[in-house]
């Protein structure tokens, strides 16, 4: 039988969202890309990003998270991810954490200190962005990532122009605009994700900035589509903002469900997002899902 069959997931979400939380500690089992499919395809663990819980794998860590989207693809971060982890790890009575106020988790992206706020709300703390190209990636070299040269539609009267590229342990591309909802994102969204300058595809964000301290966000995000809310995405928007002489350090990004408070913080460079987590329900993982028909 298949070591997800019949395993206890967690629903949740962040600002809308939806992410699910499986605990695979103590097990050695590697959720496969087909495997996140099946899951995924499952209505009562649907999610825009699944959070696996394994043994921690550096000292003073509390464990380490893979993440995956919707199509099966793996992800360096996920903040919304990483705060309903924080919170299933310090509430949850079946994951073994409860009354701890802090953790650090280990994703692809680096190590992410957390940190509970109150009940439901928590800070973590993303690292510094990466900003040169080849960390971003971007498939050929630009000296200033701030704004670089990428459109989309008529030479002469593009739809979209000239992004900044920041990436929080994922690539996010930022156009600015004056309204994000006046596009069609599902459209533009997958064109832009898949163009040929970003050889890891990339985070699509449309934002807006209403002041120095406001920002509005659409994201179209790698692997997943059209989310309520991106939390990678929103500190990657106030990153770029802040380059582009828009924004203070320290603002409210508002995104289709809800708002996020980002910092970049000046003395070290670590970005800081913090918001909310909802638990929705629980359940089991059935056995059917993992068998060879079901993929």
């Amino acid at each position: 039988m298949n070591a997800l069959a019949n395993r206890r997931f967690l629903k949740m979400n962040g600002l809308g969202n939806q992410i699910t939380v499986l605990d695979l500690r103590g097990t050695k089992h590697v959720v496969s890309g087909s495997e996140a499919r099946a899951i995924a395809a499952e209505p009562s663990a649907r999610f825009d990003q699944l959070m696996v819980l394994h043994d921690a794998v550096t000292p003073g860590t509390d464990a380490f998270v893979r993440i995956y989207n919707t199509d099966g693809s793996e992800a360096g971060a996920c903040g919304n991810g990483t705060r309903c982890v924080a919170w299933a790890m310090t509430a949850d009575p079946g994951m073994g954490e409860a009354g701890k106020t802090r953790l650090t988790l280990q994703t692809g992206a680096g190590l992410l200190p957390t940190f509970r706020e109150d009940e439901t709300v928590f800070t973590v703390d993303m690292g510094a962005p990466r900003l040169a190209w080849d960390e971003i990636p971007l498939a050929e070299p630009f000296e200033d990532t701030s704004r670089f040269e990428l459109q989309i539609g008529p030479i002469d009267s593009p739809v979209l122009h000239t992004p900044c590229a920041v990436s929080m342990g994922n690539p996010h591309a930022v156009f600015f605009v004056e309204d994000p909802y006046a596009f069609n994102l599902a459209q533009i969204g997958p064109l832009l994700e898949n163009h040929p300058i970003f050889p890891e595809r990339a985070n699509i964000e449309l934002a807006a900035v209403k002041a120095p301290d406001h920002i509005v966000l659409r994201v179209w995000e790698r692997g997943a589509g059209i989310t309520q809310a991106c939390g990678s995405g929103a500190c990657a928007a106030l990153v770029a903002a802040v380059r582009r002489g828009l924004s203070a350090r320290k603002a409210t990004v508002s995104l289709p469900g809800g708002d996020l408070s980002i910092e970049w913080r000046e003395r070290d460079g670590h970005v800081l997002m913090t918001g909310p987590v909802a638990f929705e329900w629980d359940g089991r993982l059935a056995p059917a899902l993992f068998e060879p028909a079901a993929r």
